[in-house]
């Protein structure tokens, strides 16, 4: 049997357009719920910068949602305008989702989907680690900072 890729699915942009992640492959990519109002948000300038600094071996893919306890109430608008002047993300970020009703996440947290494991996202700022074929390798809580070396040896190997 085929293992399913997250390269089937196509997301909104949060300034319009979509995320194709049928682009991506070839590269890892890092999915990310994110939050404007998280003690995690700070996250959001490692995230840049680890784009930036592995961009042409990696993708950040940011996926805002108010989920958790409500720490994203903005508009996409607002939302995009917090992290360019915040943080200068320049990574994709989708239009803001429901985690519950989101495709990709069903795919990311469903083994009967992802063909690899089941995982309940529990905060903002969870990250899920993908191979250059668009399988599901790991998840990591959102206490794994972007630069940690669980991250930086996935990354280089």
């Amino acid at each position: 049997m085929v293992q399913p890729t997250i390269h089937q699915f196509k997301v909104e942009k949060i300034d319009g357009g979509e995320i194709d992640f049928a682009a991506f492959q070839g590269k890892k990519i890092i999915v990310v719920n994110v939050a404007s109002e998280c003690g995690f948000t700070p996250q959001y300038r490692q995230l840049q910068e680890l784009f930036e600094k592995f961009q042409e071996h990696v993708v950040v893919v940011g996926f805002p949602a108010n989920n958790f306890g409500g720490q994203e109430p903005g508009t996409d608008e607002e939302i995009r305008a917090f992290c360019t002047s915040r943080f200068g993300v320049t990574f994709p970020l989708s239009a803001k989702i429901d985690i519950h009703r989101e495709p990709v996440y069903a795919w990311l947290t469903q083994r009967s989907l992802n063909g690899v494991a089941d995982s309940q996202v529990r905060w903002n700022f969870q990250k899920y680690l993908l191979d250059e074929h668009g399988h599901l390798v790991r998840m990591l809580p959102s206490s794994t900072e972007p630069f940690d070396d669980e991250i930086l040896s996935w990354i280089t190997a």
